[in-house]
């Protein structure tokens, strides 16, 4: 083996830990991320209880705005394993 095929070798198979590795932090992060949205919305609630509707509903988009960008974010590190 060449020197250069062994530093391809190597190349690929970091490839594929980086993307198992992003793709654990986008997941870990929309955790977290939602966890602080619902967090931060109780504490509204419980501050002024009377528009309770209003905040859910916001709650609700915004919880779907972060799992849409982890979903493209191991979409992301998915596609670097086969490119």
């Amino acid at each position: 083996m060449t020197i250069l095929s062994i530093l391809f070798l190597a190349a690929d198979g970091l490839a594929k830990i980086g993307a198992g590795v992003g793709a654990g932090l986008a997941a870990i992060g929309a955790g977290i991320g939602i966890g602080q949205i619902g967090k931060d919305a109780m504490n509204a609630i419980a501050r002024q209880p009377e528009v309770v509707g209003e905040i859910r509903s916001n709650m609700i988009v915004m919880a779907a705005l972060v799992e849409g960008v982890a979903l493209f974010a191991v979409v992301v590190a998915i596609l670097a394993l086969f490119v």
